[in-house]
């Protein structure tokens, strides 16, 4: 037998080895207490508590979707079944929940489901989640910051106040109210973590009130025969106007079978589900801010799970009373079904009002928490030499000055300038498939490091974390086929940049592969 000497193969096995070495815990723990890394500090401030992160989780999970995804969910895909599912995307969640607060517990790292993959699975698969948190949260805002814009126009008109955000220069036109929250945002965030919490955690307790008052008052308006049928009969599609589930719209597991694309029924209960997913991305980005949180393996897991289980609770008040108010068939007729559509056709026009201030007010709070986690999980990235590290320098008051400024500039001028609204739904193909590879991270993390201390562990290791991830992924196929077509082209983008700049830039390169 002829001797084996190096060539081609040796070099492709090089170069798997590297897409797949992981970065050690113990490495990513002591980065964070590491107080200069080549003449900059790289090291956040911990400052957050318990209640800090799960009121950061209501903020951001509670916006303008919780007086609209329901309704339209209900309007186009399962009808008063809709409850069903928030139950069963709050659920899914729920489960995801606890592999983040394992996780989170044992590695209380910035950087979230791409810190958790970097220890686990390997270097090319935690930059995918990375990218896809980019992605995630610099659409969210920006989406979320446009919104702001317009739903502020549409408060001031409703109390009579002639007054616009929208201008122009000469052919150009932009709206500076999302410069306006951006740039408010920004300043609290340069300025501190925790005062930016605490002012966040003001704005929220005013919208949970005022969801608690429309949810109250709209319980006087139901009408139980709205409930009945509570699973209307699957039909296709078309023959709902306004129906965005045919076409490139429809679930992609629907257009690769080539069925024929249905609304409601079993099926619409799933796809309602895969749609109203969105309404639970809170902990997820809570959990970006791990490294800036006191006793952060006994706040973590505390945190996210209060957090999730207020955010399910309303969620699903606010599902009820909607579909109880008027029949699901009225508020499929309206193009932008809401809970505000509910109470105009009951006659109680004056809750509107109050429901623009409420979105107004909580769309507040999902800009700040965005910003924070866009910012922390492109930190991480930049700490570990995927991106370019001065990226990573934070200031004397313990935050990335530079890089939340830049962020703030990028999410403003996106959502002042452009037409983000048609990548909204790229936020939760990005959140699930984080999901699913922290789900399946979590039996591998216990056979490679069974040692490491761990204050919470996910029950049912391997089987529930692996039906964990199988879930997750149902329901991306869930999501449209323009959706999937437009992850692609993410994906083939972070590509080239991981390996044009962060395979060769990987801080991992100085080190020997295990």
């Amino acid at each position: 037998m002829l001797a084996h000497e190096p060539g081609i193969d040796d070099e492709s096995e090089e170069i798997v080895m590297h897409l797949f070495r992981t970065k050690s815990v113990e490495r990513a723990i002591a980065e964070t207490q590491q107080e200069e890394q080549g003449g900059a500090q790289h090291v956040l401030v911990r400052t957050l508590n318990a209640w800090d992160l799960a009121v950061m989780g209501v903020a951001v999970a509670v916006g303008a979707g919780i007086f609209s995804i329901g309704a339209q969910a209900a309007a186009f895909h399962a009808g008063p079944a809709v409850i069903l599912s928030f139950l069963i995307a709050g659920l899914v969640c729920g489960a995801a929940v606890m592999c983040y607060a394992e996780f989170a517990s044992m590695i209380p790292v910035a950087g979230s489901a791409y810190t958790f993959t970097y220890t686990t699975i390997g270097e090319v698969v935690a930059w995918v989640i990375g990218w896809d948190l980019i992605l995630e949260m610099l659409m969210a805002g920006s989406v979320v910051s446009k919104y702001w814009g317009v739903y502020l126009n549409d408060f001031m008109h409703s109390m009579g106040w002639n007054f616009s955000t929208n201008m122009s220069i000469g052919s150009i036109h932009f709206d500076v109210a999302p410069m306006i929250v951006v740039g408010f945002f920004t300043v609290l965030l340069v300025i501190g973590t925790k005062i930016s919490a605490r002012v966040d955690g003001v704005l929220t307790i005013v919208k949970i009130a005022i969801v608690a008052f429309v949810v109250i008052v709209g319980f006087m308006y139901i009408k139980w025969s709205n409930f009945t049928p509570f699973i209307p009969p699957q039909q296709p599609a078309d023959s709902v106007p306004g129906s965005i589930t045919a076409g490139l719209g429809q679930p992609l597991w629907q257009w690769a079978t080539g069925l024929t694309p249905s609304m409601y029924g079993i099926p619409g209960i799933i796809s309602g589900a895969a749609l109203v997913f969105f309404a639970f991305l809170g902990f997820d980005v809570v959990a970006t801010a791990s490294e800036e949180t006191k006793d952060p393996r006994r706040n973590i897991p505390r945190g996210i799970g209060l957090g999730m289980l207020l955010i399910t609770i309303m969620y699903m008040a606010v599902a009820f009373v909607t579909t109880g108010m008027v029949s699901y068939k009225q508020l499929a007729q309206s193009p932008a079904p809401s809970l505000a559509t509910g109470f105009e056709l009951v006659g109680a026009n004056w809750a509107a009002k109050i429901i623009s201030f409420g979105i107004v007010i909580g769309l507040t709070t999902v800009v700040m928490v965005l910003l924070l986690g866009l910012t922390r999980v492109i930190f991480a990235m930049s700490r570990d030499g995927l991106l370019p590290e001065r990226l990573a320098t934070v200031g004397k008051r313990g935050t990335p000055v530079g890089l939340q400024i830049a962020a703030g500039v990028v999410v403003a001028a996106f959502a002042s300038f452009l037409d983000v609204s048609v990548l909204s739904d790229m936020v939760n193909i990005g959140t699930l498939s984080a999901f699913a590879l922290v789900a399946i991270s979590i039996p591998i993390m216990r056979r490679k490091r069974p040692e490491l201390h761990r204050t919470f562990t996910m029950p049912g290791n391997p089987w529930l974390p692996i039906v964990i991830a199988i879930a997750d992924v149902a329901l991306m196929f869930n999501l449209s086929v323009l959706t999937w077509l437009r992850f692609l082209v993410w994906l083939a983008i972070g590509f080239a940049i991981y390996f044009g700049y962060s395979y060769k830039h990987s801080k991992l390169n100085a080190l020997p592969l295990e």
